[in-house]
């Protein structure tokens, strides 16, 4: 187990028991934060699965915390608690959920022909509509699947003119 998917545990238990997301310096008492997860900044997705299947995933693109680590507590419980296709997750799941933690490299504009859904993230982008879809996940073979699956959860139509990018993930797992 990683420190950042350790990190991601803590939170959700800290928050299941406590019903309060946990401070960095708790978190820091507990665990052996190292210094780049403390002084950089990144876009994060903390992922939970349950019995091999998704049971929540909430991210950041741009980061919205003042640390990686600040940023994956904060998706972890989010991740938990407020992923709209799931209900919270419960205590007694916890011991079974497995959690990656994806940290998001810097997105650059991209061709389709510039994509590899195993190596790349993609971002589309129509005016304020924005989607996002994480790299090399189960059943996404293919650049035409990986894009068409971020412009719908975007809402945005294939016909529309959209912006593509791309970006690589760090995934702990």
């Amino acid at each position: 187990m990683s420190i950042h998917t350790e990190l991601a545990r803590l939170s959700i238990e800290s928050y299941l028991d406590e019903g309060r997301p946990l401070t960095l310096s708790k978190a820091g008492q507990a665990l052996a934060i190292p210094p780049e997860l403390l002084n950089r900044r990144a876009g994060v997705f903390v992922t939970l699965h349950l019995d091999g299947r998704l049971r929540g995933c909430i991210g950041t693109i741009e980061p919205q915390a003042e640390s990686i680590a600040a940023e994956i507590i904060r998706n972890a419980v989010l991740s938990a608690s407020e992923d709209p296709r799931f209900s919270p997750v419960k205590s007694a799941e916890l011991p079974d959920i497995t959690i990656s933690v994806d940290v998001l490299g810097e997105n650059e504009p991209a061709t389709i022909n510039d994509l590899d859904p195993k190596r790349y993230g993609v971002i589309v982008e129509h005016e304020w509509r924005r989607g996002l879809l994480l790299p090399n996940l189960d059943g996404i073979d293919t650049v035409e699947e990986q894009v068409a699956i971020a412009l719908q959860k975007a809402g945005i139509s294939q016909s529309m003119p959209y912006k593509l990018f791309r970006f690589e993930v760090v995934r702990h797992e």
